[in-house]
């Protein structure tokens, strides 16, 4: 399907090239942590070139202009061809994605089984073929695969962030901080970002009132003026997902320049390389990251995902370079 742009031109100095868009300004900053998950090692510092970034998540009210403009079908939308996916289920292949569904209480659970393959879950139906988008459209688009982010892109004249400009903006200034406001998840008590809060996967005690995803900018905006970098959902990055470098330099005299990750051949699953499906970067964590589980409601926390999988927790900003 041939998507054509919706940016046609440059707008003038200084004024942002999309709407909402907030201008990050290049820097040179600590990237990663060595206090948290091994992959986020080392710390180091890296430089990055200034750049323009959307200020919240896209929405499901933007995504279906998109759609509308351009009659594009999502990966969940479509059928898979069997070919591709040698020994998977073919029930698995027909239009679906990846709902969590909160499993009950007191049953063994072995790792992930909240994840389910759901036929006819999407972007418009995001809980499964029985949901529908009423009340969301100021919630962010999921159900997003690569493909379907790559196009929209494209369409608005953008580009994705690489991680290191995703991290960068994310940070708000905050240079090394643990989170993207400071040392605390929850200063004075205070929700600061849409995360999961009890024992997961078996009780939320929605102590922010979402359960699920939250309208962008209910919560404060980062030191740059921007909504949702950490929590509501995971955001996808351009870079392909790699380990990080041990050999990376620490210091700002030789900070790698708009670093990037690495070869789509080495990004895939060990688990499932048969398959030869790349992955990439997200960044940000989600609704469903908790103390107990998944501590990835950071600027330095990274998670691989599949290239040809959207899910319930996933979604897409954009960015425009200089």
């Amino acid at each position: 399907m041939t998507v054509q742009t919706g940016v046609k031109e440059k707008s003038p100095e200084g004024a942002p090239v999309r709407p909402g868009m907030i201008r990050i300004e290049g820097a040179t900053f600590r990237m990663g942590s060595d206090e948290h998950y091994p992959e986020e090692a080392p710390a180091r510092s890296v430089q990055v070139d200034g750049f323009w970034i959307d200020s919240h998540p896209v929405t499901n009210r933007q995504f279906r202009a998109f759609v509308e403009a351009t009659g594009w079908k999502t990966v969940s939308e479509r059928p898979v061809d069997p070919a591709l996916y040698p020994g998977v289920d073919p029930a698995l292949l027909g239009p679906s994605s990846i709902v969590f569904v909160q499993p009950p209480r007191g049953q063994p659970l072995r790792d992930g089984e909240w994840w389910h393959y759901i036929a006819g879950a999407d972007w418009r139906h995001p809980a499964g073929p029985r949901s529908s988008l009423e009340g969301l459209d100021d919630h962010p688009v999921v159900h997003v695969a690569w493909e379907d982010v790559a196009a929209y892109a494209l369409w608005a004249g953008a580009d994705l962030p690489t991680e290191a400009e995703w991290e960068l903006a994310s940070r708000g200034g905050l240079d090394g901080a643990a989170y993207a406001w400071g040392e605390e998840l929850t200063p004075d008590g205070k929700h600061m970002a849409n995360v999961w809060q009890g024992p997961f996967p078996i009780f939320n005690y929605t102590e922010d009132g979402w359960p699920r995803t939250s309208p962008v900018g209910t919560y404060p905006p980062n030191g740059y003026g921007l909504y949702d970098m950490i929590g509501n959902t995971w955001e996808w990055t351009r870079d392909f997902w790699s380990a990080t470098n041990p050999k990376a330099p620490t210091s700002a005299c030789c900070a790698a320049k708009n670093p990037q990750g690495g070869c789509a051949t080495m990004s895939y699953d060990p688990a499932a390389a048969h398959l030869k499906i790349p992955r990439r970067v997200l960044k940000g964590g989600s609704h469903l990251c908790a103390p107990n589980y998944c501590r990835r409601y950071r600027p330095a926390a990274r998670h691989a995902q599949a290239e040809d999988s959207g899910a319930s927790h996933v979604g897409f900003r954009v960015v425009i370079r200089d």
